[in-house]
């Protein structure tokens, strides 16, 4: 079986994943590592946001997406999607929110489960850019505040120009009628 036929066996996931090796250091190793993402992912559904690390939010982003992907595709019948559900959330009311909250959610949805938000850099902090990861449609205020744009310099030029350009459109027409009478 070549890699052209093993692609069309796995959906592809909504998100751009970053190819590049993270190092995320761990006194437990990779069983340490894979237990941080785990955690990750079962309070990510749990509380539908949260604010990690950027690293991290990343890589918990693709196996939360794959894990809701799976969910939808097969449903709670299928035994290797129960078994992924009850690795990656091991909180059981979790992997019952998965099948009867987040299902019907994004069972018709064409975009990504999930949404990342760039936080505030408070300073002095650490190095790490922080980011707020959060399933799209949930409960909570939006965190993308629609900024006017009404005051930006070249709106603001743009309108008074057109603001003078009227009045000297209605100062001609009004000549222009005076000299009719």
């Amino acid at each position: 079986m070549n890699q052209a036929e093993i692609r069309k066996l796995i959906p592809a996931l909504r998100v751009a994943m970053t190819p590049k090796k993270r190092r995320f250091s761990n006194p437990r190793g990779p069983e340490g590592r894979l237990f941080k993402m785990r955690t990750t992912v079962n309070e990510l559904i749990k509380n539908e946001r949260m604010e990690v690390n950027y690293n991290r939010a990343d890589e918990a982003r693709g196996y939360a997406e794959r894990l809701i992907s799976e969910a939808i595709r097969y449903g709670d019948c299928h035994r290797p999607t129960m078994e992924l559900a009850d690795f990656w959330l091991p909180e059981k009311q979790n992997v019952h929110k998965l099948f009867k909250v987040l299902v019907p959610r994004f069972k018709d949805s064409e975009i990504s489960y999930t949404r990342v938000h760039k936080a505030p850099h408070v300073y002095p902090s650490t190095l790490f850019d922080k980011v707020v990861l959060e399933l799209r449609g949930n409960p909570f205020p939006p965190l993308e505040k629609l900024t006017t744009k009404r005051n930006w310099i070249h709106n603001i030029l743009l309108e008074e120009a057109h603001r003078e350009y009227l009045e000297k459109k209605y100062k001609q027409e009004g000549e222009e009628e005076e000299e009719v009478q």
